[in-house]
């Protein structure tokens, strides 16, 4: 493949061309098994390239955990290696929460069924604007007590670093409930008809209900968004 601006010859399709200093892929999907991930380079809607990467799962507990990292490292490196404006994920959780690791992208979950198909249709979808402020600029409001300690700030964290949400406002703690489960959960509502949602953050018999502003501007867009942050979550063992 060549460059699609100077016609330099690429050392891999869809590379970044250090050339012209131009991008050649402008969205890479990671389809990751435990021992095996497909890399799909997109410029647009097109493929213009795809990298298979492979690995063998350890017995050993500790080996296997540096065999993750490491495998996710590979991957981050070849992402790396597009510059892309866009990275999705798909697959082993513990794999994609090496890879988020790994990269200072916002990474995005599809579905793992066709996740190159999932991610075509959603780019030609009304694209949402993106926030760019750090996590700790977007959390605020009357009520500055957040429940579950770290856990709890944790999840709020999550939250706010999403790059389609505009601001998370903690709300009243309820103390009402039943705490049948110990623990601190989380959890992502369903999104009203101007695309926002809810944090709801329970800890035993505790649940606080924070609102999440999102740059959704109907249900539909902000099921999208509800839907990324509810898989952030999972990602981070944050639902119980």
């Amino acid at each position: 493949m060549e460059c699609s601006r100077c016609g330099t010859p690429l050392e891999k399709p869809g590379d970044y061309c250090l050339v012209c200093e131009t991008r050649n892929a402008d969205a890479v999907v990671v389809h990751a098994e435990s021992d095996h991930a497909t890399l799909t380079f997109l410029d647009e809607d097109e493929v213009v390239g795809r990298t298979d990467i492979t690995t063998t799962p350890e017995d050993d507990a500790d080996l296997e955990g540096r065999r993750v990292r490491n495998f996710a490292g590979r991957i981050a490196d070849e992402v790396r290696r597009k510059r892309p404006e866009e990275v999705y994920v798909a697959g082993d959780r513990d794999v994609v929460q090496a890879v988020r690791a790994d990269l200072h992208y916002d990474v995005y979950r599809v579905p793992a069924d066709d996740p190159v198909a999932a991610v075509v249709e959603r780019r030609g979808e009304r694209e949402l604007d993106v926030v760019e402020k750090p996590p700790s600029e977007k959390v605020g409001g009357t009520h500055s007590t957040l429940i579950g300690g770290r856990v709890g700030q944790r999840a709020i964290r999550e939250v706010a670093a999403h790059p389609h949400v505009k601001k998370v406002i903690p709300g009243p703690i309820d103390a009402s409930g039943s705490g049948a489960r110990g623990g601190v959960r989380a959890k992502v509502t369903r999104a009203d008809g101007n695309g926002n949602v809810r944090l709801l953050i329970r800890d035993g018999s505790s649940v606080q209900e924070n609102r999440v502003v999102t740059t959704a501007m109907d249900r539909e867009m902000g099921e999208r968004v509800r839907d990324d942050l509810n898989e952030a979550l999972e990602d981070a063992e944050l639902t119980g």
